[in-house]
């Protein structure tokens, strides 16, 4: 089993965006046995809340449900326990590291390191969920494409 633990900030936008879009995809490729997908928050400050109404309404537009997922925090003991820990922007990979000590595993990356490079745009400040949800979907669509998971037969 493959474990992803996507990071953002507050565990509110883009990593419980990554979440359920990366979910969904497995889903439709009949391969969710294959993983174990979370996200959580670099910071405390959104700890215990849902998931922003900017990114639900967006995943519902697509047909993606985040109901039932509250903000929680990145724990050094979630270092040990994931594969792949995939933050959204530059900014979350340093405050990651002062969580961790160091990635001496290799485990940490970007998720649009899989699609070209770059940060994904935090819509809390930007307003535009649009963008976000398009380079999610990038993202996961390299994720996949790199882990090799392909339609099954």
């Amino acid at each position: 089993m493959i474990k992803i633990m996507f990071v953002c900030h507050g565990n509110i936008c883009r990593s419980p965006m990554a979440e359920f879009v990366l979910k969904d995809m497995v889903k439709k490729l009949g391969a969710e046995d294959k993983f174990y997908i979370r996200s959580s928050a670099t910071s405390r400050e959104e700890i215990g809340n849902p998931v922003h109404h900017g990114t639900r309404k967006i995943l519902n537009e697509h047909g993606i449900s985040a109901d039932g997922k509250y903000a929680i925090q990145f724990t050094k003991q979630d270092y040990k326990e994931y594969d792949y820990i995939l933050l959204m922007d530059s900014f979350n990979v340093r405050n990651l590291n002062r969580i961790i000590g160091s990635d001496s595993l290799g485990k940490v990356k970007k998720l649009l390191d899989f699609a070209g490079g770059g940060d994904i745009a935090d819509p809390w400040y930007t307003g535009n969920f649009d963008d976000t949800y398009r380079d999610v979907v990038a993202g996961c669509k390299g994720l996949l494409k790199h882990l090799g998971i392909k339609k099954e037969a």
